[in-house]
């Protein structure tokens, strides 16, 4: 029950405050966007002084170009809402000290700590489908239908993608009251996930991969990545149970 009531403030303040807006705005624009960048990009470049020779050996645009430009905007700027949505939830709460008062109810801290994932959950899963949605119908206008269910599988690995950020930036969260101090931590995991998938050979088992999964279903190839979906969990659920770790032993 106390789960129930800290997700019903943590839902309210993701309306209040206009996250969930910002999110669905984001994500959606990208969503109806990324197919029609990928049909006209060769006729913008020709508005450029000098464009009609390079446009002359773009390839003619196809479906693949608006699932490619799709999952990298997506994985993109969903990284970018994911630290930047994420770094003040706890800090600013102990900040502010409204973790206390809400503490005192009792609420137990892994209910806090729940709930304030479980909102992130809802609200990137909501403003993803959605741009799902808009990114498969103008794919269907533009050029041809997708294979619904790899579609829907690309974009379920996509979500998981951003949820690795978010545990990670939680935890970081909860390591300091300064949201930027908790940026800056959650950017330099970032980076160092980043060098890590730059060794050849390690890619492969990082949570990266999982966009290479979808993307490859799309395509037709069933080849999975089942060690990058075990690892993507695995730092969802070490980054919560570090967070707790840490946040039940913190003075407010």
């Amino acid at each position: 029950m106390s789960l129930l009531v800290a997700f019903r403030k943590e839902w309210m303040e993701n309306l209040r405050s206009y996250r969930l807006l910002i999110v669905f705005v984001v994500l959606v624009f990208f969503g109806l966007t990324s197919p029609l960048l990928a049909k006209y990009t060769p006729e913008i470049i020709t508005l450029i002084p000098g464009g009609e020779d390079i446009a002359l050996v773009i390839p003619t645009p196809n479906v693949w170009d608006a699932v490619v430009q799709y999952v990298k905007n997506i994985s993109q700027f969903g990284i970018l809402l994911a630290l930047l949505l994420t770094m003040g939830a706890v800090a600013q709460e102990k900040d502010k000290g409204t973790a206390a008062m809400m503490l005192v109810k009792p609420l137990p801290r892994s209910s806090f700590l729940a709930a304030k994932f479980a909102g992130q959950v809802v609200m990137f899963a909501l403003a993803l489908g959605a741009a799902g949605i808009a990114c498969y119908y103008y794919t269907l206008l533009l050029f041809e239908a997708l294979d619904i269910i790899p579609w829907l599988v690309l974009n379920g690995l996509l979500l998981l993608y951003l949820l690795v950020y978010v545990a990670i930036t939680l935890f970081c969260s909860t390591l300091t009251k300064s949201q930027a101090a908790a940026g800056g931590i959650a950017l330099g995991a970032l980076v160092l996930l980043g060098l890590i998938g730059a060794i050849p050979g390690f890619g492969k088992y990082l949570p990266g991969e999982l966009i290479t999964w979808g993307s490859r279903l799309v395509q037709g190839d069933a080849t999975a990545s089942w060690f990058a979906l075990g690892v993507s969990l695995g730092l969802i659920i070490v980054s919560l149970l570090a967070a707790w770790l840490v946040f039940r032993k913190q003075e407010l």
